[in-house]
């Protein structure tokens, strides 16, 4: 049994409006770097692969989806203490030279450990939960878990730890940064080992 087309444009379009907010401005690249040897560099590595589980991986994530988290975390509608201090100096044109940057750079691949976990994450990835009104992940973050650009940010590849730690937050409403609480009216639903299976089995999508 599947979700309705219906259903799945739904819960899709709610992020539409963010693709209207991403061109005022062409970005640079190159002018991010000395940003990111001296600041970034230091949690997500020069190339956005991060070496610790508790950061994220920043390669070959969509410019406008960091530049949008960056200016979240600036604001404080996202909160992190040290992502407040590292992205107060930020200048809006700063945030999209980070996230063109970062999006330029090679996401190494990971492979996915407790392959009994990523059965059911399989499951939950590519057909959602029906009982719970659980949506499949790949409606919105692709089946690759590339996602799309200015909506869904890419999870392939992700560490399980980070991942787990966002979805959580989602769920206890700790993290409210997500266009009409989508993600959060998502993870409410998914117990903790549901949870750790879905990331489970995003690690491993390239």
């Amino acid at each position: 049994m599947r979700f309705s087309s219906a259903l799945l444009a739904a819960v899709c379009a709610t992020a539409a409006p963010l693709a209207l907010a991403q061109q005022a401005a062409k970005a640079d690249p190159a002018q991010a770097q000395q940003i990111v040897t001296k600041v970034c560099a230091a949690c997500h590595a020069a190339d956005g692969n991060s070496a610790s589980p508790a950061n994220p991986v920043l390669a070959g994530q969509h410019a406008d989806y960091t530049a949008k988290q960056l200016a979240n975390y600036k604001s404080g509608e996202r909160k992190n203490p040290v992502m407040l201090g590292m992205s107060a100096s930020l200048s809006p044109a700063d945030m999209k030279n980070l996230g063109a940057y970062f999006e330029a750079q090679k996401p190494k691949t990971r492979a996915a450990r407790n392959f009994e976990l990523v059965k059911l994450g399989q499951q939950i990835y590519r057909g959602g939960i029906i009982a719970k009104g659980v949506a499949a992940c790949a409606s919105c973050h692709g089946p690759s878990g590339a996602g799309i650009p200015a909506q869904f940010p890419r999870i392939a590849g992700q560490y399980p730890e980070y991942a787990v730690s966002q979805l959580q937050a989602f769920r206890a409403g700790e993290r409210s940064n997500d266009p009409n609480k989508m993600m959060r009216a998502i993870a409410v639903r998914l117990s903790d080992q549901e949870i750790k299976a879905v990331v489970e089995y995003m690690a491993g999508l390239r």
